[in-house]
């Protein structure tokens, strides 16, 4: 019987991470996030959820729901808060996506088992998977692409990027590198390639 194949997608901020995914997706693979599964996770009423009110204090709960802004401005401004909330969130995230992988691994319903990790080689979790592939795309136009879909300033772009490994240390450990630097049209086709590399 064929092993369903356990593939990493990773990369830098903007890079085209999703786009990829979604492309993946309508090819057949089963696609989890991680930044999803954490959406699922911050909630102020589960366990994790009150350990990170612990952590931050109760000002990032507004209502019956956490402030992602106030998270945000929390640990991007305290690194040692960062450590702590990611030795929070980084084992329940992994777990969630081996239990997703266990849950569909035997149904023959899916070509690849797919996961967006966007920390994957800070967490140093790539043994986990059978592949990693790097989302790559000069800096330049990732900043844009960030601007655009975020509003957010630039400043945040580079504060956010203090905290990841280099798109060139990524790509140096990756087993593949897609870059995306031009049109959907473009990664479809460098997508399409490699998924038929990766199913044959």
């Amino acid at each position: 019987m064929l092993i369903l194949k356990k593939v990493a997608i990773t990369g830098g901020l903007s890079t085209g991470k999703s786009s990829v995914c979604k492309i993946l997706k309508e090819k057949g693979a089963y696609v989890v996030s991680a930044d999803d599964i954490v959406h699922q996770l911050l909630i102020p009423q589960t366990a994790i959820g009150k350990q990170i009110i612990e952590l931050l204090g109760p000002e990032i709960v507004d209502g019956d729901q956490f402030d992602r802004k106030k998270i945000a401005q929390a640990v991007f401004e305290d690194k040692k808060n960062l450590k702590i909330l990611e030795q929070i969130l980084h084992p329940a995230v992994l777990t969630e996506i081996e239990d997703r992988f266990n849950q569909i691994k035997d149904q023959k319903k899916f070509t690849l088992f797919v996961a967006e990790i966007p920390l994957l080689y800070e967490i140093e979790k790539q043994h986990q998977f059978d592949l990693a592939i790097v989302v790559a795309a000069d800096a330049q136009i990732a900043k844009k692409r960030y601007e655009s879909k975020t509003g957010n300033p630039l400043e945040e772009f580079e504060k956010r990027m203090t905290h990841q490994l280099s798109l060139e240390e990524k790509a140096a450990k990756a087993d593949y590198v897609i870059l995306n630097n031009g049109s959907m049209i473009e990664l479809e086709k460098q997508v399409n390639n490699l998924y038929t590399n990766l199913t044959q």
